[in-house]
């Protein structure tokens, strides 16, 4: 079986305002208020807990990495307790993911968000039952740019690793795909849409319509 593996933040979904939120409350909770915004900092945001720390601690002036892991648990806390207050699917993702399934594609998760909000997120969504697997940060011992998850992703949707294509938004994505040897689709309508021809991927989409079109010309018809 051919696979389709998608990646989660901001390519599915646009999480930005759940995980803004989550890291507010950890700001707030230094006596710093709301240091971070979806207007300017959305892109840091898809990229995970650490990285939006990171930012924020680095504006205020209080950069450290001891508090930047002291805080991350507290954010997944937050994070876990309003995961879908503003967190909405992109226009047309799950239309695709449909086709695709219909048209015989294994199509999976595989996200570098844990494991377990992951899969609060999707069930919350009423979406879990689209995807035949799901593949977290902690799943495995290693995540995303090592090949690994993207390839036991494909195995567990019942495929061949090296007949499958990850659909994302980001440099982990493309090295991921790289790593693994398989065609990477980056999407063009998250916050770092801009950036992401110079990633170089084998294909950019703009428009969730066109994605079977565009599996289909990178592995092939499902048999």
């Amino acid at each position: 079986m051919r696979t389709v593996v998608f990646d989660l933040d901001g390519t599915l979904a646009d999480t930005s305002g759940d995980l803004l939120a989550a890291a507010n409350a950890c700001f707030r909770d230094m006596g710093e208020g709301d240091v971070l915004s979806v207007e300017t900092d959305a892109g840091t945001a898809l990229r995970g807990g650490k990285a939006m720390l990171t930012l924020g601690l680095t504006r205020i002036g209080r950069m450290d990495q001891a508090t930047v892991e002291k805080y991350y648990p507290v954010l997944l806390e937050a994070y876990g307790a309003a995961i879908d207050t503003h967190t909405v699917m992109y226009p047309g993702a799950m239309e695709a993911v449909g086709v695709l399934s219909d048209m015989g594609y294994g199509v999976g998760i595989c996200t570098n968000k844990p494991e377990r909000l992951a899969e609060q997120l999707m069930a919350s969504l009423g979406v879990r039952d689209a995807f035949g697997a799901l593949i977290g940060a902690d799943t495995l011992p290693v995540r995303k740019p090592d090949p690994l998850p993207l390839a036991e992703t494909a195995r567990r949707l019942g495929g061949d690793p090296a007949q499958t294509v990850l659909i994302g938004d980001s440099v982990t994505d493309r090295e991921t795909a790289r790593n693994a040897g398989v065609p990477s689709v980056l999407v063009t309508f998250g916050p770092s849409g801009e950036d992401m021809a110079a990633l170089e991927p084998e294909a950019l989409l703009q428009d969730y319509a066109d994605l079977p079109a565009l599996v289909q010309a990178l592995i092939g018809v499902n048999s």
